[in-house]
């Protein structure tokens, strides 16, 4: 399926010179969406993925639902104070300054099979974050998949070692 004819682009958002890529569009039609959610999922089960993460918040809208779809589990990555157990942290650098993301530690058996999955793969640093996450609690990274990659921002560097799926490329 040609998911970018989905896509809307909104320019100067939300600072004057970039083309903010909205997802919203694409999530909007069911059919679509299920579809999405179906490739990406194909892609998990390929690799054998016992669980699923994704990072706040977009990621949970494209990682539940192929959790779901497979009947494995899902986990949040959410930033400091969100989760009530104790958690694994990992700050990163980004555009504007420095994050930090969580993840509870007992959310990855050591040697699990996981999927990571967002929505869009921009410079990578958030996705990074959480592959170190994961990897801290001895999960195992079977693949990487995103709706839209935006190519020219270079986030594809940083995932040279894991399998990646991207479903649109910009």
């Amino acid at each position: 399926m040609d998911y970018a004819k989905y896509i809307k682009s909104v320019m100067d958002f939300p600072t004057k010179g970039i083309n903010f890529r909205d997802i919203t569009s694409l999530l909007e039609e069911g059919p679509v969406y299920r579809a999405a959610i179906n490739d990406l999922a194909a892609f998990a089960e390929s690799k054998n993925a016992e669980i699923v993460v994704g990072p706040e918040a977009r990621g949970f809208v494209i990682g539940g639902p192929v959790a779901y779809s497979l009947g494995i589990g899902f986990v949040p990555v959410r930033k400091p104070g969100k989760l009530p157990r104790e958690v694994a942290t990992v700050s990163y650098k980004k555009e504007y300054g420095i994050d930090t993301l969580c993840i509870h530690k007992d959310s990855i058996k050591p040697g699990q099979r996981v999927l990571v999955t967002d929505d869009l793969l921009a410079t990578g640093g958030t996705i990074e974050a959480t592959i170190q996450l994961v990897e801290q609690l001895g999960g195992v990274v079977v693949g990487v998949a995103f709706l839209i990659e935006l190519t020219g921002l270079g986030g594809s560097k940083l995932l040279k070692d894991y399998d990646v799926l991207s479903l649109i490329n910009y």
